[in-house]
């Protein structure tokens, strides 16, 4: 990559951040992460490690910030998906390592070629973790309470994830699924009201296993917190902003896995706090490690580094129906003064790749025609005078409170930023809250521009382009709340287009209105690092940024 001269405030940022590299976690850690409902920060007790019984294979997982839910049906992040997904399985899943879909709770299916009927043929003798038996009927129960609205166990919330895949819920007329029927005892169709070209893949996200109908309706609400699927471990106990406890599922249907006998996952907010008990043995497994102590990884023999395939995007973006981000000069001005280059230098230590465009370039239909715009301050505020604002304005910047794999370090990242925008009169706060009430806030629409990113779930662009951006998702995975009909035309149809050539067309069409309207700066595609103990075998990082750990062994 070839190297681009910073400015003088910039070069003075990224001097600090490179001189402080091993604090620049701990100024992070001041910020509880997950911290439910808004609560006050519980201090994080000083534990040993769990051990469990002689002879048992206990992984320790450490990680950034704690889960928001266990029901992955109402969660929208990675750190409550890491523990789901291993509690909970899905019809389909996703290959070791790569978005190949594979079976999971359906051991088959058949695609009618008009591409309006699936049917998918389920695994039999299967049980839920309370001893209820999986079949058609419990997978049609769960779509029941996710797709309709009048279903006695919606959200009243809404379920985003749904909303956001499959166009909304019954009855909305962009709605994708027309009904759920149960064949026999082990066969469930699904009829759709429009093909829907990433429908298998949107199946095997975690927001879609399969629940105990039994536990939902004992638990109702209360089934965030007490979890029961079919998965290779079972929910033990969640002790909030510490660890969550589950242990290997004696009756899994797989009776080869898994291979360890519990995991607990751990919260240590700061990355460098989270390396440091890996090395001391505390933990056995690390997410989150700086980018640059991924040498220090490397030259520890008792330590291995592994690096997860980038199929993410770190942006800065804003709520355009707030002036004076309802005006695409201001957005453009401020695309023109993000340093993207310097900030990869500076945070990502080589392991990211400046970003052109919402999705990654590994994806279907990546734009690699548009050229990106340079870093270029007279620009801006040329931009920004023609918008009316020759002096600049003030306005808030929001800056999230926990590393995650798309942007270590949010609040560094946005001083940096800051220093540039001064210069062509913007001038912003920096605010910040716990994980929870930030993505909450950010999803009513509360913030004006703000820091944040998307690792990809099932390897398809409708999952970047349509979740983030579409008009269908405000409220949801649009946090923009940008509206553009054109590009919601664009993107319906390339949802319901099976011809992969064509559906790439309508993707780069989309990217270039996108690049235009700048409802987002994207900032950059990262690699982020996993550092764990060498004794952990077969631990094989995941594109969707999560890892199903049944297949994971000690030595």
């Amino acid at each position: 990559m070839k190297k681009r001269v910073l400015s003088a405030a910039f070069s003075g940022m990224l001097a600090l951040a490179l001189a402080l590299a091993g604090c620049s976690g701990s100024q992070q850690a001041a910020q509880p992460s997950d911290n439910q409902g808004g609560q006050p920060e519980q201090k994080q007790p000083q534990q040993p490690a769990e051990t469990g019984k002689t002879g048992e294979k206990v992984l320790i997982y450490g990680r950034g910030g704690d889960t928001v839910s266990l029901d992955p049906a109402t969660i929208d992040d990675g750190e409550s998906a890491r523990v789901t997904e291993n509690i909970m399985e899905t019809l389909v899943e996703y290959a070791d390592g790569t978005m190949e879909i594979v079976p999971g709770l359906a051991e088959k299916w058949d695609i009618d070629p008009s591409g309006l009927k699936y049917t998918f043929h389920l695994r039999k003798g299967v049980k839920f973790h309370d001893g209820t038996d999986f079949n058609a009927e419990a997978v049609k129960f769960n779509f029941e309470r996710w797709m309709d609205k009048n279903n006695p166990l919606h959200s009243p919330e809404g379920f985003a994830y749904y909303n956001d895949m499959f166009g909304g819920y019954k009855g909305d007329p962009d709605h994708v699924i027309k009904e759920v029927k149960v064949v026999d005892e082990y066969t469930v169709e699904f009829d759709l009201n429009r093909s829907q070209a990433p429908f298998l893949a949107n199946l095997g996200m975690f927001p879609f296993a399969i629940a105990s109908p039994k536990a939902l309706q004992e638990q109702k609400e209360k089934f965030g917190e007490h979890p029961v699927g079919t998965g290779p471990f079972t929910f033990v106990e969640w002790q909030r902003n510490d660890h969550i406890t589950i242990e290997k599922n004696p009756d899994y249907w797989n009776k080869d896995l898994p291979k360890l006998d519990k995991v607990v996952f751990k919260v240590i907010p700061d990355n460098s706090a989270r390396l440091t008990a890996l090395q001391s043995g505390e933990i056995d497994v690390m997410d989150g490690l700086n980018p640059e102590d991924a040498e220090t990884v490397k030259a520890n023999s008792d330590l291995q580094l592994m690096t997860r395939p980038p199929m993410n995007i770190g942006f800065l973006s804003f709520n355009v129906e707030k002036k004076p981000f309802d005006d695409k000069r201001v957005r453009q001005a401020i695309a023109y003064a993000v340093n993207k280059p310097a900030l990869v230098e500076a945070f990502y230590s080589g392991l990211a790749m400046p970003a052109v465009n919402i999705m990654p370039p590994i994806l279907l239909g990546y734009n690699d025609q548009i050229k990106d715009r340079e870093f270029n301050l007279e620009k801006a505020k040329q931009l920004l005078a023609e918008a009316g604002y020759p002096d600049g304005f003030k306005t808030k910047f929001w800056a999230m409170p926990v590393p995650r794999p798309y942007i270590p370090n949010g609040q560094k990242m946005a001083e940096a930023m800051q220093q540039d925008f001064k210069k062509i009169g913007i001038e912003t706060e920096i605010v910040t809250m716990d994980w929870a009430t930030y993505l909450d806030k950010t999803k009513k629409g509360e913030q004006e521009m703000y820091l944040l990113g998307w690792n990809g779930d099932n390897g398809d662009p409708d999952n970047f382009i349509y979740v983030l951006l579409d008009k269908n998702n405000i409220g949801g995975g649009n946090r923009t709340r940008y509206a553009n009909e054109e590009v919601h035309q664009l993107l319906l149809k390339a949802q319901t287009e099976v011809d992969p050539a064509k559906r790439s067309e309508l993707y780069k069409k989309v990217q270039e209105i996108l690049f235009d309207e700048v409802p987002v700066v994207p900032i950059a595609h990262a690699e982020p690092g996993i550092a764990a103990k060498a004794s952990v075998k077969n631990y094989i990082p995941h594109p969707k940024g999560t890892e199903y750990l049944k297949k994971v062994d000690m030595e």
